[in-house]
């Protein structure tokens, strides 16, 4: 479909739907509320993701480019596609170096245009992420224009970068501190590791319909 096609018709959609209602207490499900500390948010994330084979890679602020680089050219990735104007695609690209592997691949066309390179050529993706949820071991990726799905759903490994202090208690927290009700992305992302599926005899399998691996990089 052409894009100005589909942007006409979500904008009738977006107008016939009206503005959103201010998310209340009483909308939510009355669950166990959990406060955990800082580092024990961490620990249950951690734990949780690892659980079903999500990697860690530990980060500083300033240094996660170099560590994003440093570890996919371990990994043997040629060709990594990133949002160029995503919230961190600036600083991801200071720590890449033209003609030395690896490659950025910028997502900066329409998919017809990248289609090919994307399910083909590429090694990774890398995206930003909007916060975790430590109770369920989840990472919460927000879609957008700079930074589209597809970059964490086809590659075969999936780096995304997560900042600590986003960190909630549960699903619930995250709603509310958020203010999903007051906007929200076509497509939210919870991702709680990669792609897996299991046949009738309950053979699990990994990276059949997605990524192989994720790895987040936690500042």
């Amino acid at each position: 479909m052409p894009e100005s096609a589909r942007a006409a018709i979500l904008g009738r959609l977006r107008a016939a739907a009206g503005p959103a209602l201010p998310l209340r207490d009483a909308d939510l499900p009355d669950l166990p509320s959990k406060k955990w500390s800082f580092a024990e948010r961490v620990s249950q994330l951690r734990r949780s993701m690892a659980a079903v084979r999500t990697e860690f890679l530990d980060a500083t602020e300033e240094g996660w480019p170099r560590t994003v680089r440093d570890f996919l050219a371990l990994q043997g990735a040629k060709r990594i596609a990133y949002g160029p104007s995503g919230p961190d695609g600036p600083a991801l690209a200071s720590a890449f170096h033209l003609g030395t592997p690896p490659e950025l691949v910028p997502y900066d066309r329409p998919v017809e245009e990248l289609k090919a390179a994307l399910f083909a050529d590429v090694d990774a993706g890398f995206t930003s992420t909007r916060s975790a949820i430590a109770e369920t071991g989840t990472l919460v990726v927000w879609p957008s224009p700079a930074e589209p799905r597809l970059l964490s759903l086809v590659p075969p490994i999936h780096v995304a970068l997560l900042r600590a202090a986003t960190i909630r208690d549960t699903f619930a927290e995250t709603l509310r501190v958020e203010g999903w009700a007051l906007g929200m992305p076509a497509n939210a992302l919870l991702i709680s590791g990669p792609s897996k599926t299991a046949d009738i005899e309950q053979t699990l399998a990994y990276g059949v319909h997605g990524p192989k691996r994720l790895v987040v990089v936690l500042v």
